[in-house]
Formats: structure tokens, sequence, C-alpha cells
């Protein structure tokens, strides 16, 4: 039955959460932390943080960690393939339908439509994320050192991560 939750969890974040990774948080969020209670919120900061310092997408890779703590190797192919799924299935369509009617104004407005709801997500997910991890002046002065060097100084992001970690290390 629990691989059963597992795979059910992941497929309903894979298929609500339009956005990509980031916007998945507040939904990875819910079901892993409130609803099923796999990890806890410390845990899924961890989680999220781990999965920007390695290859793949978060979702994939809270999947794989969360299905192995609740179910093993198997908890990890279950809650891998049910956070896949959605996306292969959707896409797959998708692609069917916007081939065949790539000239559409329909198509055009749907898209449209659909690009707030992802913006909205994923500041939803920023705003989230952001508040367990504020906790002193030093982290917000190293999230605004981040973003200045991202945003405003086109630093790649892995050497700000790099950067950030280093400082994280000598003022903490």
């Amino acid at each position: 039955m629990e691989l059963v939750k597992l795979f059910l969890s992941f497929f309903k974040t894979g298929a609500f959460s339009f956005g990509g990774g980031y916007a998945m948080i507040p939904l990875l969020q819910s079901e892993l932390v409130v609803k099923n209670g796999w990890v806890s919120g410390t845990e899924f900061m961890d989680i999220v943080t781990i999965s920007q310092m390695t290859p793949g997408p978060i979702a994939i890779n809270a999947a794989t960690f969360v299905g192995y703590r609740a179910q093993g190797v198997i908890g990890s192919v279950v809650a891998t393939i049910g956070v896949v799924m959605p996306s292969f299935i959707i896409m797959s369509i998708l692609y069917y339908i916007i081939t065949k009617y790539k000239d559409s104004r329909l198509i055009d407005d749907l898209i449209n439509g659909v690009k707030p709801v992802v913006i909205a997500l994923i500041a939803s997910a920023g705003i989230t994320t952001a508040m367990p991890i504020i906790t002193s002046v030093k982290s917000i002065l190293i999230g605004i050192l981040v973003y200045y060097l991202v945003y405003i100084r086109k630093v790649d992001s892995i050497l700000s991560i790099v950067i950030a970690g280093v400082l994280g290390v000598i003022l903490f």
C-alpha cells in the first residue's frame, strides 16, 4: 500500500506542477512534508539544496531519495516513475496536438494563458523556499549577493553556488 501511496503522490506532483522544478517545490513540500510526513521540513530543504548541486531535476532527485527512504530501492523506482510518467504522457499528447494544429490561434492563446500561472508557481516556490532559510541577516545578505551576481553581473549559477557555500562556511 505504501508503494501505491508513493506512486500516487509523485504522480500527482508530476501531473499538476507546470513550470519545472521550482514550480514543483510547493506541491512536493505539501505531499512529502505535510500530508505524508516522509521527510521533515528541514530535510525537505536539504533535498532541494542537494538537488541543486547534483545532476537531474529536483522532482526526480526528491522522488529517488524519498522513495528510497520510505521503501528502499523499489520505492525509489516507483516514486521516480510516478513523477516522470505524467510529463511523458502530457508531452506526448501535446506534441501530437501542437504539431497537428501548429497554426491555430487557440493553441497560441492557451500557451499565453498558462505562462502567468508558471510565473506565479515559481514565485510561490521562491517564497516558500526562502521563508525557512531566512534565519539571519547573514543568510539574507548571501541571498542578495547571489541575486546580484546571477541577475545583474551574469555570473554562472554554479560559480554562485560555490561562492555562497564558501561564504556559508566562513560566516556560519
